[in-house]
């Protein structure tokens, strides 16, 4: 595997790759890999002829200060898993390499509308930080194929309409939410959950099943339902921010009871947050 910490190396031997017609497949991350990651770079071996990782921890999407710093960084350990998975490539850029102009001053991406709500509304900020960063990554990289988990399903929408939107000629690829055996959604940020929160965790997933099945049953009313996870999360122990059924395609909230419906949530255990979702039809 090679490695490459300045994007003149990356794009020299990306451009040698390109020259031999290989096809290049991206799969973005912040690091402190699990079997997820592994999963997204799994399918872009089989679609692309060479793949290449990047991680970078972007300050730009972190609205708690608390939260950048108490990011794990697995360096030694990622690039093993990353060798072990036969990536071509791993970017390692640092924050000068990404903002050489500072953060204040750098040009900012803003997807409108589907930013707005839900994780845009809990995290002010986070999403002008994210498209501002994967757009950077998409100009740098010049890949054929990008590949996002299904577990940030609303940032994988933001990056669909943002290459719909500015024509960027990329692929978009997503793959399904990794879980533990539990029904825990693999997220770098597990590992900060004590050992009493981690057992609490699995409940989002297992809330979210069942407002999946009361909705398909058509039970009650969508607001009752939602009202009702709520109140079993926050009785279990789980601090609520949403739990929110929307339409599939634009996040919206359905008018009536369609066919393209899931379930978004987000709850803290102590400092950890939790997000998760779930297709329901």
């Amino acid at each position: 595997m090679k490695i490459s910490q300045t994007i003149n190396l990356l794009k020299t031997t990306i451009q040698q790759w390109k020259v031999k017609g290989q096809s290049i497949g991206f799969v973005p991350t912040m690091g402190h890999l699990h079997a997820g990651h592994i999963e997204l770079v799994n399918r872009a071996k089989l679609l692309c002829d060479k793949v290449v990782v990047s991680i970078f921890v972007n300050p730009l999407q972190f609205n708690e200060a608390g939260d950048f710093e108490a990011y794990p960084i697995t360096q030694e350990e990622d690039q093993q898993k990353l060798i072990a998975a036969k990536t071509d490539m791993l970017f390692l850029p640092d924050r000068e390499v990404m903002y050489p102009n500072g953060q204040t001053a750098t040009t900012k991406v803003c997807v409108p509308e589907i930013t707005r709500e839900l994780e845009g509304e809990h995290r002010p900020g986070h999403f002008d930080g994210v498209s501002t960063v994967v757009n950077k990554f998409f100009n740098i990289v010049q890949a054929d194929v990008a590949f996002f988990g299904e577990k940030d399903y609303q940032q994988l929408l933001l990056v669909r309409k943002m290459v719909d939107d500015l024509n960027i000629p990329i692929e978009i690829k997503s793959v399904a939410t990794y879980r533990e055996a539990d029904g825990l959604a693999m997220s770098s940020r597990n590992s900060r959950l004590s050992g009493e929160q981690r057992r609490l965790a699995p409940e989002l997933y297992r809330v979210l099943q069942m407002v999946s099945k009361r909705l398909v049953k058509g039970e009650q009313s969508v607001i009752d339902i939602e009202s009702q996870a709520k109140k079993e999360l926050q009785a279990n122990g789980l601090e609520v921010e949403y739990i929110s059924v929307r339409d599939r395609t634009s996040l919206q909230k359905p008018k009536a009871q369609t066919g393209n419906r899931l379930v978004l949530g987000a709850a803290r255990l102590g400092s950890v947050r939790l997000i998760d979702n779930l297709i329901i039809d």
